[in-house]
C-alpha cells in the first residue's frame, strides 16, 4: 500500500505521461524514426528520477551528437576494412556496457550503444542515411528533454524525499564478463543490420535493449526475463493495434499509450506486487513501443502491417532466444567471479 510520501505512484504516472507525450510528438511531427522519442523518454525516466534542466538537456543533445558522430566516423572503415571495423565496434560495445556496470551513467551508455550500432549500420549503407539517423536521434533527444520536463512538472516527487542512493559499482572482473556477454548479444543483430539497415533498425534497437537487460540477468532467469518480456511486449502490441484500428487517430494513440505504459509502470514500481524484475517490465514496454511504432510507419507507407509484424516479431523472438543461449552458455563455461568490493 502506497503511503502519503511514497513517490512510486507519481513516478508511474510520470513515466506513462512522458512516454505518451513522446509518442504524440514523435509521430505528430513526422520524425524519420518517431519511436525513438518515446523509447528515450522511457529509458531516461526509468533510470533517473531527477528533472532535467534546460542546460542538462542541451548537454545531453550535444553528447548524443558527439557519440553518434563517432559512429559515422567508423562507417568508412567498415566499408573499406570490414574486419577491423567490426573489431572496433565490438570493443566499443564492450567498454560501453562495462562503463554502465562500473557505475557510469546508464543513459550515456545506451546512447553509446545506439551510436555504435544504429549509426554505423546506417552510415555503412549510405552516409546520407547515417546523417539522417543522427539528425533524427538529436531531435529525439531534444523532444525527450521536453517530455521529461512535462512529466516532472505534472507529477513531481513528494516534498522532503531523501535523495536516492547511488548504486554501487560492480567489481571489475565480474563487470568485464557481463559486458562481454552483453556485447555478444548485440553483435549478431548489428551484423545483420549491415545488410539492410532500413529494414533491421527495429531489430538493432531490440538487441540494444536486450544487451542492457542481460547486464542484470542470470542464466537461471534468462528465459523468463528475456523471452517472457519479449512475448509480453508482442502480445500488448497486438492488443494495442486492435484497439487503435477502431479509430486511427493521434489522440487515441496518446490515450492508449498512456494506459498501456501505466499498466506496466505500476508493476515496474511494484505498486502491483510481482516477483519479476524491473528490467522485465522495462523491456516489455520497449518492445511494445518499437513494434507498435514500426507498424504505424508500415501502415502509413501502405505496407502489409500484419505480415511485417509477424516477420519482425519472429526476428525479435529469434534474437531473444540467441540472447538466452548466450547467457546460459557463457555462465556455464565460465565461473562468474563473485561480487567484489566496489572501487572507492
Amino acid at each position: 500500500m502506497a503511503g502519503p510520501t511514497d513517490p512510486r505512484p507519481q513516478r508511474a504516472l510520470r513515466l506513462a505521461c512522458g512516454v505518451a507525450c513522446g509518442t504524440v510528438l514523435g509521430f505528430g511531427l513526422g520524425l524519420p524514426l518517431p519511436f525513438l522519442t518515446p523509447v528515450l523518454v522511457l529509458l531516461l525516466l526509468a533510470m533517473s528520477n531527477q528533472p532535467l534542466t534546460l542546460r542538462a538537456g542541451l548537454s545531453l543533445a550535444l553528447v548524443a551528437a558527439l557519440t553518434c558522430g563517432s559512429g559515422l566516423l567508423l562507417s568508412p572503415l567498415l566499408r573499406h576494412s570490414p574486419f577491423s571495423g567490426v573489431l572496433l565496434v565490438a570493443l566499443g560495445l564492450f567498454f560501453s556496457f562495462r562503463f554502465a556496470l562500473r557505475g557510469g551513467n546508464g543513459l550515456l551508455s545506451t546512447l553509446q550503444v545506439i551510436g555504435l550500432t544504429l549509426i554505423t549500420a546506417a552510415g555503412t549503407s549510405s552516409m546520407a542515411l547515417g546523417q539522417e539517423v543522427v539528425i533524427a536521434l538529436i531531435k529525439a533527444v531534444l523532444l525527450t528533454t521536453l517530455c521529461v520536463a512535462i512529466g516532472h512538472w505534472l507529477f513531481p516527487d513528494p516534498a522532503g524525499l531523501p535523495p536516492a542512493a547511488k548504486p554501487a559499482a560492480m567489481g571489475q572482473a565480474r563487470s568485464e564478463w557481463i559486458a562481454l556477454r552483453a556485447m555478444l548479444v548485440v553483435l549478431p543483430a548489428w551484423l545483420l543490420a549491415l545488410i539492410d539497415p532500413a529494414s533491421y533498425i527495429p531489430l538493432v534497437m531490440k538487441a540494444a535493449s536486450l544487451g542492457q537487460q542481460v547486464c542484470g540477468t542470470s542464466a537461471r532467469d534468462a528465459g523468463r526475463e528475456l523471452l517472457g518480456s519479449t512475448l509480453l511486449g508482442g502480445a500488448l502490441a497486438i492488443a494495442f493495434w486492435a484497439l487503435l484500428s477502431i479509430l486511427p487517430h493521434l489522440w487515441l494513440f496518446f490515450l492508449l499509450m498512456l494506459l498501456f505504459i501505466l499498466l506496466l509502470a505500476r508493476r515496474l514500481y511494484q505498486l502491483v506486487a510481482n516477483r519479476l524484475s524491473p528490467g522485465f517490465w522495462l523491456n516489455s514496454a520497449m518492445t511494445l513501443i518499437i513494434l507498435l511504432g514500426q507498424s504505424v510507419q508500415d501502415s502509413a507507407l501502405g505496407k502489409d502491417v500484419y505480415s511485417a509484424f509477424a516477420i519482425r516479431m519472429g526476428l525479435f523472438v529469434l534474437v531473444t532466444l540467441y540472447a538466452c543461449a548466450a547467457v546460459y552458455l557463457i555462465d556455464r563455461r565460465v565461473t562468474m567471479p563473485s561480487e567484489e568490493k566496489p572501487c572507492s
